[in-house]
């Protein structure tokens, strides 16, 4: 039944590695990731396997409309023993999660890492990374850092073409709400404030046409472009002049990726030895050697010390199982 869903919900590949069947126990696993983050996926599954012959892992590379089709796989009862998953969702699939039983390193973790990967004080899923927004700054045209948002209006405004980068997604709001101290359902000041940035200090959709904002920062036409990690190789490989990553001059939201183990799974003690090898110092490591991501392990070493800085100026955000509906009908209503 699980390869039939798998099929009609067109999940691009299921892999596993060829070994004697014979007393061998199957894990289900299931996650979203880039090719270079699958290539490392795969590496990583098979070092596992060689060092434990008696686990097999399935693994189901979901790389568009993850959460969609998780949802189909939960509601038919055949969802993956050990599931990538980010705090965003968590909520959702509380109830449905282990508590991980053999997880004994929580001091080497960032502790906000674990606050977004609990629910009500209990932790349900092993961090991978954390995220958070940053600043990439180009210091051709911006060479001040704004200390508040004060400052941060006097450093854009005569900045040209565009002094900042502006999205109409509450996401990239949080760090206004959370540095005006406003309740991120129900914002006033800051929805004033982050309003205002566009079509003034930055570009409207209209001036953003058909390129994107990563494409006008490379292209030399915004000062300080608010992202996250993910476009540091990218920004790093491509931007022709000279930058740099500054924080955030107040507040920014933190959430966090990581691995769950499935109520219904017949593998616990499988899933959470699987669990537990790609949370390891090691493996850790080893997808931090992409770029993409700032390791939730506080023992791995970042290559931009901007991005630990982060995390000590984020909150978490506590999400409900609304979340996403929430957030949808706010970006629709207020900042459309």
């Amino acid at each position: 039944m699980l390869r039939k869903l798998l099929i009609l919900i067109t999940i691009p590949f299921l892999m596993c590695s060829c070994t004697d069947t014979k007393n061998v126990e199957e894990i289900t696993f299931s996650s979203w990731g880039s090719v270079t983050e699958v290539k490392i996926l795969s590496q990583v599954i098979k070092n596992f396997e060689a060092e434990n012959p008696q686990i097999r892992v399935n693994f189901i590379h979901i790389p568009q409309n993850y959460f969609q089709k998780i949802h189909l796989l939960f509601a038919s009862n055949q969802e993956p023993d050990v599931i990538f998953i980010n705090n965003l969702y968590l909520p959702i699939y509380a109830s449905k999660l282990y508590p991980p039983s053999n997880f004994t390193d929580k001091e080497k973790f960032y502790s906000e890492s674990l606050e977004a990967m609990s629910i009500d004080g209990k932790l349900l899923a092993v961090p991978r990374d954390v995220s958070t927004l940053v600043f990439y700054r180009n210091k051709t045209l911006i060479s001040q850092t704004p200390r508040d948002l004060n400052e941060l209006l006097e450093v854009i405004k005569d900045v040209k073409p565009f002094g900042i980068s502006y999205e109409r997604d509450m996401y990239f709001m949080l760090p206004y709400i959370l540095t005006f101290k406003e309740d991120i359902y129900s914002p006033q000041k800051s929805l004033v404030y982050y309003k205002k940035l566009e079509g003034h200090y930055a570009p409207a959709p209209s001036q953003v046409g058909s390129s994107t904002l990563a494409q006008m920062f490379l292209d030399g036409k915004i000062g300080l472009y608010l992202s996250g990690r993910w476009m540091y190789p990218k920004i790093s490989e491509k931007a022709n002049f000279d930058w740099d990553v500054i924080t955030f001059p107040g507040t920014v939201p933190l959430d966090a990726s990581g691995w769950a183990v499935s109520k219904a799974t017949k593998h616990k003690e499988a899933a959470e030895k699987f669990v537990k090898y790609l949370s390891s110092k090691k493996n850790i490591e080893f997808f931090n050697s992409t770029g993409l991501i700032v390791p939730a392990r506080k023992d791995v070493e970042v290559d931009n010390v901007v991005f630990v800085d982060a995390i000590k100026k984020s909150q978490v955000i506590k999400t409900n199982r609304d979340y996403k509906k929430i957030t949808d009908k706010m970006n629709r209503e207020l900042l459309n």
